[in-house]
């Protein structure tokens, strides 16, 4: 079974790159969101599996943002967050947000989203 996914990003060029490099890798990406209220509306209407999340959404908190998309689909959905900002940084944050995981951007592959939502299960 193929993993459904939506890329939450406001850097456009990061959206494309990703969904190429996850479609390429089997990953079904569903949709792309640059912003908190369209990712809202995707994950409503598409259901993914996984949600993948920048922390840093320009003038959104990608933190706030995974609490909202926990909040309407945590038993159908669950978000990963993603940044350019190493782990070690934020690890504070991410261990109290609802999030299942997080993966660098640089380091961002199929493998890994479906090695942090095997972990998480």
């Amino acid at each position: 079974m193929s993993v459904r996914c939506i890329i939450v990003d406001d850097n456009a060029l990061f959206l494309e790159g990703a969904a190429e490099l996850l479609g390429r890798e089997g990953l079904n990406v569903v949709g792309v969101a640059s912003n908190g209220a369209e990712a809202i509306r995707l994950v409503k209407e598409l259901r993914p599996d996984v949600t993948l999340v920048d922390i840093d959404l320009g003038d959104e908190d990608g933190f706030e943002l995974a609490q909202q998309l926990n909040d309407i689909s945590a038993a159908s959905s669950k978000v990963i967050l993603v940044s350019t900002h190493a782990e070690e940084d934020l690890a504070h944050l991410i261990e109290r947000s609802p999030a299942v995981g997080f993966i660098a951007k640089t380091r961002l592959s199929a493998q890994a989203i479906r090695d942090t939502l095997e972990r998480a299960a």
